[in-house]
C-alpha cells in the first residue's frame, strides 16, 4: 500500500551533489536542512527521508526544498540506490509484510484516549463527555459559547 514518488535524479555542476525532483511537495515553501540523522528528528516528510537517506550511509547532508532534495554524498560513495529510498518514501506496507488488524490499531488510539480521561468525575468529566481527547480545551469552549450564543438567539 501507499504510491511511489516518482523522482528524477539529476546530477550537479558540484561534485558529490546529487539533486532529486520530485512530483510531490515535501516541505512546502520551508527549507530543510540536516547535517546528520540525529538532526533529522520529527515526522515531517523532509525528516524521514533524511533519516532514510542517512541509514544508508552514503549521505553526509541532505537539504529539502519543495520537491527538491539535494544530497551532499559522503566521500567515495555514489548515489547508486538513492533515488529507490526517496521514491520508496510513502510506499508503506511491501509484499509479504501484514498490514496491522483493525483491533491493534483501535487499540492503540483508545490506550491515550482513556489516560487523556479526567479521574473522579464530577463537572469537568461530565464537560468533556464525548469529547475528543485530542481536541485543545480552548476550542471546546469556544464552540460551547457559540453555540450557546446561537441558542439564546
Amino acid at each position: 500500500m501507499g504510491q511511489p514518488v516518482a523522482v528524477i535524479e539529476k546530477p550537479s555542476v558540484t561534485p558529490g551533489v546529487v539533486r532529486f525532483e520530485l512530483n510531490r511537495s515535501l516541505t512546502g515553501m520551508g527549507h530543510e536542512r540536516y547535517a546528520s540523522a540525529a538532526q533529522a528528528t520529527g515526522n515531517t516528510p523532509g525528516a524521514v527521508l533524511a533519516r532514510r537517506l542517512f541509514e544508508t550511509g552514503r549521505v553526509g547532508a541532505v537539504h529539502v526544498y519543495a520537491n527538491v532534495v539535494t544530497v551532499d554524498l559522503a566521500k567515495g560513495f555514489s548515489s547508486e540506490g538513492l533515488a529507490e529510498v526517496v521514491q520508496d518514501l510513502y510506499v508503506y506496507y511491501r509484499p509479504g509484510v501484514e498490514p496491522p488488524s483493525i483491533e491493534s490499531l483501535m487499540a492503540a488510539v483508545e490506550a491515550p484516549a482513556a489516560a487523556a480521561a479526567p479521574a473522579g468525575g464530577g463537572d469537568a468529566g461530565d464537560a468533556m463527555a464525548g469529547v475528543d481527547p485530542r481536541v485543545p480545551p480552548h476550542l471546546i469552549e469556544r464552540s460551547r459559547a457559540a453555540r450557546a450564543r446561537l441558542a439564546a438567539k
